[in-house]
């Protein structure tokens, strides 16, 4: 930073000399050739003073010019000094930010300067320690959630095989379905963390192929049909009137679908309806799944795709089924695919609709 200021400060001085030298070089040669025409233009009378009147004018002159190049030097020190001040001052602020956030102190800030160009790198610091921040609640929350999860089915299957050593519980059937319940459970877990991970790390395995949206969303509809039914939910699936043809893999996207449906079929709860509707527009595909259960508060409609965050049911006040980052995975296959799902909600209560949107291949006969 000091060479910095060094070579400001020189790079400012030597514009100004350089304007100086030019200046005392110009008026040096050109003010006694002026002189001379002038006093040739006064006649036999001019001719007769010009020597003496020349050499006097030329030391003036000459006096001028380097009180005037030294006041110049003087000036344009000073300025650039000031310059460079105003300069190298944000730069270490900048400059100590960057250490702070190394350190792990994101909640420190820079303030702007005047300058806007500096203003601006100043915001970019600044934003880029509140994503820091942003990231780092966000991985202590992961930890801390992912212990949550697991401290659960791991106390359960701890207290039951405890029990049955000591023989407090039989060794039955009955006694270890509750602890391969948990089993399966931690499983599911696992494997979604694991999915979680391919996913923000960008390595998720596509196997990309030419697919009718609406078959895909049929097919995944029909496999979760006979929990529907065993529910109480009603589940009405509507189709385009024509192909929607998408490029992606058919597997991860019939995940995506399964997982909104599961999602609508919890809230909706029994008695209850689920609609899927399939379309196309303006070169995009979507698929829209509606349900007149629990709804979403406004706060819930972005945060439902955060990991492990799970909306309260309002009719037993306990948080959802699920692990809780099933819209996580769901969101990231989707951006994978060029895509997006988005939620809506008009509140508590009203019904909430989740909305896959997907790049259209164009129509075969267009």
């Amino acid at each position: 930073m000091n060479r910095l200021s060094v070579r400001l400060f020189v790079s400012h001085l030597a514009v100004a000399v350089i304007g100086a030298v030019t200046a005392y070089a110009v008026v040096r040669l050109l003010a006694p050739t002026l002189f001379d025409s002038r006093m040739r233009m006064m006649g036999p009378r001019g001719l007769g003073q010009s020597g003496e009147l020349r050499s006097t004018f030329v030391s003036a002159v000459n006096t001028s010019l380097l009180v005037g190049l030294a006041l110049s030097a003087a000036v344009a020190a000073t300025a650039a000094g000031f310059a460079a001040h105003r300069l190298l001052g944000p730069l270490r602020a900048v400059r100590s930010a960057a250490r702070r956030l190394a350190a792990g102190h994101y909640d420190e800030q820079v303030a702007a300067p005047r300058e806007v160009e500096l203003a601006e790198l100043v915001h970019d610091v600044n934003d880029l320690a509140g994503r820091l921040a942003d990231t780092e609640e966000r991985r202590v929350r992961l930890i801390s959630d992912v212990a949550h999860e697991l401290r659960t089915p791991l106390t359960v299957i701890d207290g039951y095989v405890e029990g049955m050593v000591d023989g407090v519980f039989p060794l039955s059937t009955e006694t270890l379905q509750p602890v391969v319940t948990e089993l399966h459970r931690l499983r599911r877990l696992t494997d979604d963390l694991s999915a979680l991970s391919r996913t923000e790390e960008n390595r998720l395995e596509l196997r990309s192929q030419v697919l009718d949206l609406p078959v895909l969303v049929e097919q995944s509809a029909e496999r979760l049909r006979p929990q529907f039914d065993e529910s109480g939910v009603s589940l009405t699936v509507t189709g385009a009137s024509a192909p929607v043809r998408v490029s992606g893999d058919p597997d991860r996207l019939a995940q995506v679908v399964t997982n909104l449906l599961g999602n609508a079929l919890r809230a909706a709860g029994p008695g209850g309806a689920v609609e899927v509707r399939t379309g196309h527009e303006h070169g995009t595909a979507h698929v829209r799944v509606i349900d007149d259960g629990e709804g979403l508060a406004r706060d819930d409609l972005e945060r439902v795709f955060e990991r492990f965050y799970r909306v309260r049911n309002r009719r037993s006040g306990d948080p959802s089924g699920g692990s809780g980052i099933g819209l996580t995975i769901a969101r990231a296959i989707a951006r994978a695919h060029g895509g997006d799902i988005t939620a809506a909600s008009a509140g508590l209560g009203a019904g909430a609709a989740f909305t896959v949107t997907l790049p259209a291949l164009p129509d075969r006969g267009a």
